[in-house]
């Protein structure tokens, strides 16, 4: 146990320094290239600001993925002898190389799709379409879906197919002002790293602390005020990546104690990215707008018309997802009566959020337009 506590603090370490290096460097060639995101009247900064942030996230995990394949195909002899610990699980990852290969590759293809955004500001139904085929071929050839309760195997593709779409769209969502959707993805993976660690899930908990380490590393440019965006090459990755994590991450588990209850781990987590996705969604449709089209009426902005600063409402933001997240992980160990209360404890604060962003004067500062 202290080896793999020990190695997965190294993966940690090395995503986040990597991370670093690569944002610094990818934002200093967007500002030499005019790779930058400018006002909007859809977007709420007002300065211009590097984009490819996406860039070092993705490429981080890349890198790392890459690295731990070729590790594994050459050197599997000398991690017997260096590693013994590691010998169990050689079998496993080899096993599974053609998956990861293939979810990387999913991944690529939607960082590569946001990219072309980020430049080109594509329609939103050639990018949900794409969304939706990715998400299909990873649930398909890459066995990312659901497992349990239901045996039909087309429903539960069906269901892992939305669960996917849902996910990469609720954080491009929250990619709406500075930290947001990299934070609410850290704590996220988190709570997943925690749960994949409780039922003994090696490598979905290594996916999770590269993935954690990449987001904390590029928070360091991009926590209020932000220095670069991560944009959709970075969102539409990210919301992939976690959709994923939590589709492989065993909840329920007999023989480990884990109660049946848990396999709501992933609602109760994503509370906030999902009361973000479906309010903005609700909104747009009662003003008969497009919902797939951006505006300034996330939660977020909705917050700063309320007065508070961008990196309060960042703050707030992360508050939230804690709350609801503290509730997750209590479900690995809690009956069907501490579930309930769970949920009502969920809804409250999702409750006392809609309450404290409906209500009190707007700051006028804040409530003009965007410039």
């Amino acid at each position: 146990m202290r080896f793999f506590l020990v190695s997965g603090l190294f993966l940690g370490i090395v995503s986040f320094g990597l991370t670093v290096i690569l944002t610094a460097v990818v934002r200093r060639a967007a500002v030499r290239f005019g790779f930058t995101a400018h006002p909007q009247p859809d977007r709420y900064h007002q300065s211009i600001v590097a984009l490819g942030g996406g860039i070092a996230i993705f490429g981080t995990l890349l890198i790392a993925l890459l690295s731990a394949v070729l590790f594994v195909q050459f050197g599997s002899e000398f991690i017997r002898r260096s590693f013994p610990a590691l010998t169990p699980y050689l079998r496993g990852f080899s096993d599974k190389q053609s998956d990861l290969l293939l979810v990387l590759g999913c991944g690529l293809v939607l960082h590569l799709l946001g990219l072309w955004d980020d430049k080109k500001r594509l329609g939103p139904f050639l990018k949900l379409g794409v969304q939706i085929l990715v998400s299909a071929a990873a649930a398909v050839w890459a066995d990312i879906r659901l497992e349990f309760f239901i045996q039909n195997r087309l429903i539960t593709l069906l269901l892992s197919v939305l669960w996917m779409v849902l996910l990469i769209n609720a954080f491009n969502f929250l990619d709406n002002m500075d930290g947001v959707s990299a934070g609410i993805a850290a704590i996220v993976s988190a709570v997943l790293l925690a749960a994949a660690a409780r039922s003994g899930q090696v490598f979905v908990g290594g996916l999770a602390v590269l993935l954690l380490g990449s987001l904390l590393g590029f928070l360091m440019f991009n926590f209020p005020p932000a220095r670069i965006f991560m944009g959709d090459a970075g969102s539409l990755a990210v919301g992939f990546f976690v959709a994923v994590l939590s589709l492989r991450t065993t909840y329920y588990n007999p023989a480990l104690e884990l109660p049946l209850s848990a396999v709501f781990m992933p609602l109760i987590v994503m509370a906030v990215p999902l009361y973000d996705f479906s309010s903005v969604l609700f909104l747009r449709l009662r003003q008969g707008k497009n919902p797939l089209v951006g505006d300034t009426q996330h939660f977020s902005h909705r917050l700063r018309r309320r007065g508070l600063s961008e990196r309060e409402v960042a703050l707030t933001l992360y508050l939230a997802t804690l709350c609801t997240s503290a509730g997750a992980v209590v479900l690995q160990k809690t009956d069907w009566v501490g579930t309930v209360l769970i949920f009502l404890q969920t809804l409250m604060v999702l409750g006392v959020i809609a309450v404290l962003e409906s209500s009190g004067q707007a700051n006028q500062n804040s409530s003009r337009e965007p410039k």
